[in-house]
């Protein structure tokens, strides 16, 4: 049993996100929406490409490496989606049923993982980028009103107490 998912249009038969078997979709219908899919996931693509320049322009490396992952699993998904619509129209033509069903969910499930992907640079883009420097050095400066010391460690008639709370576990 073929089905499909769409991620954002769908037929009046099917509410979004519910899958649907393949077979009961018309030919026409199959056609129409894997076309449609193909158009989206060329979109991705290009949204995706201006996020890639938009890293290397901010000269971070994580985000860069994010978003140059992402790109290159739509390029993949893309590439399939495009053979399975040439193949999904061949197989119309010559009224294979059995293989345009394959060929259109091969293009539905790509279009479903591009979306996630597209939104996962999207994420990429949101992330804050944390480089270690290893001759970066940390300067602390204690304020004079604090108390000096340790103040879990109270004086009391010359014998120090230690007011803090025991480890929550015994292995501490």
């Amino acid at each position: 049993m073929a089905t499909y998912v769409f991620a954002q249009a769908t037929p009046p038969a099917a509410p979004a996100g519910q899958a649907i078997e393949a077979s009961k979709v018309p030919d026409n219908e199959k056609l129409r929406v894997s076309a449609d899919s193909v158009a989206v996931m060329r979109a991705a693509l290009k949204d995706v490409l201006q996020k890639l320049e938009e890293a290397r322009n901010t000269k971070d490396v994580v985000k860069l490496t994010c978003v140059n992952e992402k790109l290159t699993q739509i390029k993949g998904l893309l590439r399939i989606s495009e053979q399975s619509d040439v193949g999904l129209q061949e197989a119309i033509a010559r009224r294979e049923s059995t293989a345009a069903d394959h060929e259109f969910t091969k293009v539905t499930i790509a279009r479903s993982k591009v979306d996630q992907l597209r939104a996962e640079a999207e994420q990429c883009m949101g992330q804050l980028a944390f480089r270690a420097d290893e001759n970066a050095t940390i300067e602390v400066e204690t304020p004079d009103y604090l108390p000096k010391g340790d103040p879990s460690r109270v004086t009391v008639t010359g014998r120090t107490i230690d007011t803090r709370s025991p480890p929550a576990s015994p292995t501490m």
